[in-house]
């Protein structure tokens, strides 16, 4: 079988197809998060800008035009930027810088069970505890950046308490399709990182048996996520716009 090579992968017909499955679902969470935007074959857009932290345009195919990316967004007003799937654009010419660069991730549905956690974990229930997640996974008072709304069947956010009950570690998740994503993984001052990821897959498996867990991470968190049964399929960039692009004679 033939294989595509990039730096610290091999991408075989399998592995492309769950490197895709991993982008559209961070896309269709990035879609959620943000109210809407618009799909298309190569890319998903937000005409608006979205809410911190979150991309204006997420590639879905390595053949995706910079053109028609751009064209769908508001590169206007300052904040735009772009998760740029394949690391494969180059947005420089428009304005841009990258911000960081990424590796997308998965974790076998048939991967040895996580470890034990010793907190309290358990599937955030409403909109008081949605608040109370945001509060500690942004280390300061909750700004309404997760919207009750997003407490549906497909989506979960996962809340690890102490024995005092405050919730010192979490994650969100979200199922697409044959996949399941894993964002937003923290652990609050004095709780281990290891403590949030082992507690955070217990509960995903237990919600989504036998799928494949998908998401991307960088420095010191890929290196946990590592430990904890994933392997990279693929390099990812953010480009974040900074100026007006350079005029052409």
């Amino acid at each position: 079988m033939s294989c595509d090579r990039i730096p610290g992968v091999i991408i075989t017909p399998d592995t492309e197809e769950l490197l895709h499955a991993a982008v559209r679902n961070n896309a269709e969470w990035c879609a959620a998060v943000s109210g809407g935007g618009a799909f298309a074959p190569d890319a998903w857009t937000s005409a608006r800008r979205t809410p911190p932290y979150y991309p204006d345009g997420v590639t879905l195919t390595r053949g995706a035009s910079a053109q028609a990316l751009l064209a769908g967004m508001d590169t206007t007003s300052p904040g735009c930027s772009v998760k740029d799937s394949f690391a494969s654009l180059d947005l420089a010419p428009a304005g841009f810088e990258v911000l960081f660069g990424a590796e997308w991730i998965h974790r076998p549905a048939d991967a040895a069970a996580p470890a034990v956690s010793a907190l309290a974990w358990a599937r955030v229930a409403d909109a008081g505890e949605l608040a109370d997640w945001e509060a500690a996974w942004d280390g300061e008072e909750s700004g309404g950046l997760f919207s009750a709304g997003l407490l549906t069947p497909e989506i979960a956010f996962l809340a690890g308490r102490a024995a005092d009950g405050r919730i010192v570690a979490g994650a969100a998740a979200n199922r697409t399709g044959g996949v399941v994503g894993i964002s937003n993984v923290f652990a609050a001052d004095g709780t281990r990182d290891d403590e949030a990821w082992a507690g955070a897959l217990t509960a995903v498996t237990a919600l989504w048996p036998g799928l494949p867990v998908v998401g991307y991470e960088a420095g010191d968190d890929l290196d946990t996520a590592v430990r904890h049964g994933f392997a990279p399929l693929g390099p990812l960039r953010v480009w974040l716009h900074t100026a007006r692009p350079e005029p052409r004679c």
